[in-house]
């Protein structure tokens, strides 16, 4: 072949593939427009049939009125509810021991008792701190007699002042180891530290304990405290003292309303969240440590308009929204916020009622003259 039949053949070609990404690329006409190529879009041959109604037509022609479809812009709110999943545990936790090692000679509660502060829970054996006791109070009676025996005298100028304050000194040293025995036989026996229910017992009657050993544990479950991770974007919208609602994941049909109550100060570098503590009154007992919840809040959010994901159109310069002003459209550029399952937020000079393209996209130019499909019907079927 020779090199000019090459040449045209390869025109021909490069022609053919221009008009063919005029005629099916969505942003072609606008970059054709923006280059002074207007010739190539008029060059291009419409569609043979119209369909409008199902966005496969061809570019219309001058003065043509296209049928469309469309719907009203509607608005919503982003950020305005938080849902997480937090972890809830008692009130208060802790571990009982006893001060000194010692035979378990008592056990006084059961597991699942409710017992008050300073209640006896256990006691261990004393008979040693028992004849430390007696030996003090013993001591005590005897230094009390030596003063009374040094006041006398001293009455009768037969013992100096120097006498009396020594017996004076043993008196208060003796019951100084009175109550040093008393505290010892008293911490013989296991007190509860705090109001609360008593789990199960780790240890029974008999053994042999030391301070390291668990009596038992007891949680005060008067409030439950949950603690969830929010995402960094609601830090500024948490505060203490905020309404929630807490629904038990093993009984979804209870929701619990709480406060926020702590608020951690630093946001986790790793997973961009924030540490946030909330109490749940729990006046039933019917709320365990460890169980799980469903945590959610309500804040004010951001409104945007809402538009049909059928609406939104991308060219070379972002996405956009055919809108429908006086039976004309209008290009509309818009940016994303949000993609919903229904809806799209965008922002955008729209407003709520607006009517926006969402069937015949391909057939609608800028300023081109449309028409709502359907729209007449409801007009005649208004008036009569």
């Amino acid at each position: 072949m020779s090199s000019w039949k090459q040449i045209v053949a390869a025109l021909v070609i490069l022609v053919a593939a221009v008009a063919a990404w005029a005629r099916f690329y969505p942003g072609a006409p606008e970059t054709l427009a923006r280059w002074g190529m207007d010739g190539v879009i008029a060059a291009t041959p419409p569609a043979t049939e119209s369909a409008a109604g199902t966005g496969q037509s061809g570019r219309n022609r001058a003065g043509q009125v296209v049928t469309i479809v469309a719907s009203p812009t509607g608005t919503a709110t982003i950020n305005d509810r938080l849902q997480a999943i937090g972890t809830g545990r008692a009130n208060a936790t802790v571990t009982v021991n006893p001060y000194s090692s010692g035979r378990l000679t008592e056990l006084l509660v059961q597991s699942g008792t409710h017992v008050e502060k300073g209640d006896v829970i256990a006691r261990l054996d004393s008979e040693t701190e028992v004849i430390a006791r007696d030996r003090a109070q013993v001591a005590i009676e005897d230094a009390q007699s030596k003063l009374d025996r040094v006041k006398s005298l001293r009455a009768s100028n037969a013992a100096t002042p120097v006498a009396v304050a020594d017996a004076q000194v043993t008196l208060a040293n003796a019951r100084l180891a009175l109550r040093d025995a008393e505290l010892a036989l008293e911490r013989r026996s296991v007190v509860a530290p705090i109001e609360g229910t008593v789990g199960i017992l780790p240890i029974a009657a008999g053994n042999y304990v030391t301070s390291q050993s668990a009596i038992a544990t007891l949680d005060d479950r008067s409030s439950i405290l949950v603690d969830f991770w929010v995402p960094e974007r609601f830090a500024a919208a948490v505060k203490v003292g905020a309404q929630l609602s807490a629904t038990p994941l093993a009984n979804p049909n209870q929701v619990y309303t709480g406060t926020v109550s702590a608020i951690d100060n630093h946001i986790d570098e790793n997973s961009r969240t924030l540490l946030v503590k909330a109490t749940i009154a729990n006046p039933a007992d019917s709320l365990r440590a460890g169980m799980s919840f469903q945590i959610g809040m309500r804040f004010p959010g951001d409104t945007y308009p809402a538009v049909s994901p059928l609406a939104i159109q991308w060219g070379t310069d972002g996405a956009y929204v055919w809108a429908v002003a006086n039976g004309k459209a209008k290009r509309v550029p818009v940016r994303i916020i949000q993609r919903n399952t229904e809806t799209v937020l965008i922002d955008a000079p729209v407003v709520s009622g607006d009517m926006v393209v969402t069937e015949g996209t391909q057939s609608v130019s800028e300023g081109g003259d449309v028409r709502i499909a359907g729209q007449d019907r409801a007009a005649e079927a208004e008036g009569s």
